[in-house]
């Protein structure tokens, strides 16, 4: 089952839908007033009443800001509009905007919703969903809350949609019951409101989002040497959010966009080396339910294609390599990319087949250096798990058990997940060593992936966008249903949790899937160095990576 696809406003291809009010330092909160949004600016007290087609906005409480000042979460319903400050929820008219009480939690209140008879309130300090009768301010009932972070909320019919600014996420709960029903990744980090708003003549929903946070600007400074500072400044935008759910695969895409990715080697050796007969392998873009090939050509030199265990590989060979010689190649892919989170939950998976042979004897192996017989490494696989034997219990205990142990850090080498668990600090890569050993151990076939993720920039249209760093994640395996993509180390982002499970089970879009479970790169040659080890990739070449985000997609299944 596929539900109605959510369309934005029809605008250009060739540009982002975002909705930038001018005047606007921090939206948090929005709902809808026929066709125009009304947004929630918390800096400055203002509510802003937002054209939809010409980003048009005027202030609707001109002498009525301060009340409003701090304020977050956005609610209106017929002549009435409401919002949350501090502990305590208000209301007032649409026509005089003096705040009346409504109820004070015990701790801060961050959004709100109303449909009919009924006031809903989150709450991150409490961890829940707080539902009052609007008209006794009586507390009804509570639901826990979906995620982990500052969530606003607003009503669809029986379903309560929720977002969450840590999260990076939107969830669809039915209304009567607080459960998840399907969770959909935002393509932009913070959000900090929501709201659908129905076309008149089409009937369809558009769900629309605002995000709030801070963005790092180069600053003319002519009295510094030199005459440039690193500043901050506020950035705030409303942007529709796209997404199908596809029941049958327990996932939703969401915003998609098209990449121009090149990966290019610059022949340039360190030392002067004569090769003989090279064949020079790179992994190719794969082809996945979130992840889509429009075209591969080769860049510079040209290149034959083979696959290997379905992934693409470009091979580029050479007769003689002189050491005097220079040369470019490699690839250019244009791609399209989507948000995509799996569904599923611990109860899917009480009765799982069992793992094949095959896979047990590819994937249950140490193959890579993981240490997985040291003593360090075999009593971490047991305690991270404890007494838990649930698939997907286990394999989100084996992630906050490595991320309560390391804290990231960048080093120009990756160190076996022994070196890697007992100095707690590490890279990607030695996230992945350990969190592969884990798995392994506990039974739970999984594999690399990676390589590269796309700058996070997806307003930056026509722009060359150059990533600081290569990137490595990996993938678990459910009999019976396939593998699922869980990111290694950016989601330990609150010190010793609770962490966040956006990108477990989940990519967002910006994750370019390239050669699942092989390597990225390799190189073969007839010549060894004269100590007899063979030649690394990183003594002859140096690579330049490359992204362009061409146009945002609408999502389609």
């Amino acid at each position: 089952m596929i539900t109605e696809m959510l369309a934005p406003p029809p605008r250009s291809n060739s540009q982002t839908n975002l909705l930038q009010p001018i005047g606007a330092y921090a939206l948090h909160g929005l709902a809808v007033a026929g066709d125009r949004l009304i947004a929630l600016d918390s800096a400055r007290g203002y509510l802003l009443s937002i054209d939809l087609n010409s980003e048009n906005t005027s202030i609707l409480n001109p002498d009525r800001v301060l009340q409003f000042e701090g304020a977050t979460g956005l609610a209106i319903w017929e002549d009435t509009i409401w919002f949350t400050k501090e502990d305590t929820v208000y209301f007032c008219t649409r026509t005089d905007f003096t705040p009346q009480h409504f109820v004070t939690l015990p701790y801060t209140a961050n959004g709100v919703a109303v449909w009919e008879s009924t006031v809903y309130v989150t709450c991150q300090k409490a961890g829940y969903i707080f539902i009052y009768n609007r008209a006794t301010a009586r507390l009804i009932t509570q639901f826990y809350s979906p995620g982990i972070g500052v969530e606003y909320i607003a009503v669809r019919g029986e379903e309560l949609w929720v977002s969450d600014d840590i999260e990076q996420t939107v969830y669809c709960l039915e209304r009567a019951t607080g459960q998840i029903l399907y969770s959909v990744l935002t393509p932009f980090e913070n959000p900090t409101g929501l709201a659908f708003q129905t076309n008149p003549q089409t009937g369809k929903d558009s769900l629309y989002v605002a995000y709030a946070g801070e963005e790092a600007y180069i600053r003319d400074d002519p009295n510094a040497n030199p005459p440039h500072q690193l500043e901050y400044r506020d950035r705030t935008f409303i942007h529709p959010l796209q997404f199908y759910y596809n029941q049958e695969g327990n996932y939703a895409l969401s915003n998609g966009f098209l990449i121009e990715m090149s990966y290019v080697e610059e022949l340039l050796p360190l030392e002067a080396v004569h090769l003989q007969n090279v064949e020079w392998r790179i992994a190719l873009p794969s082809e996945t339910p979130r992840q889509k090939v429009r075209q591969i050509s080769g860049v510079g030199l040209p290149f034959t294609e083979e696959i290997v265990d379905g992934q693409r590989i470009a091979v580029f060979k050479f007769d003689n390599l002189k050491p005097d010689e220079r040369h470019l190649f490699g690839w250019k892919a244009l791609v399209e990319v989507y948000g995509i989170k799996y569904s599923l939950t611990p109860r899917d998976l009480e009765k799982v087949p069992d793992l094949s042979p095959e896979f047990q004897q590819r994937y249950l192996v140490d193959d890579d250096e993981l240490a997985m017989d040291t003593d360090i490494i075999r009593n971490a696989a047991i305690e991270a798990i404890g007494t838990e034997t649930n698939l997907l219990r286990k394999a989100y205990r084996i992630r906050n058990y490595v991320y309560d142990k390391l804290s990231y850090g960048i080093k120009p080498h990756i160190d076996p997940p022994d070196v890697a668990l007992e100095r707690g600090v590490g890279s990607c890569g030695e996230y992945v060593g350990i969190l592969l050993a884990l798995f392994r151990l506990n039974g739970i076939a999984c594999r690399t992936i990676g390589r590269y993720k796309c700058p996070q920039q997806a307003d930056k249209l026509g722009v060359p966008l150059y990533p600081d760093y290569n990137h490595v994640w990996l993938e678990f395996y459910v009999p019976g249903f396939g593998w699922l993509p869980m990111e290694s180390n950016p989601d330990d982002v609150i010190d010793r949790g609770p962490y966040p499970s956006r990108f477990f089970m989940g990519l967002a879009w910006y994750h370019v899937e390239i050669g699942k479970g092989i390597s990225f790169e390799k190189l073969k040659t007839d010549t060894t160095q004269e100590s007899g080890e063979e030649i690394s990739i990183g003594e002859l070449a140096i690579n330049h990576i490359r992204f362009t985000i061409l146009e945002e997609l609408e999502v389609g299944d």
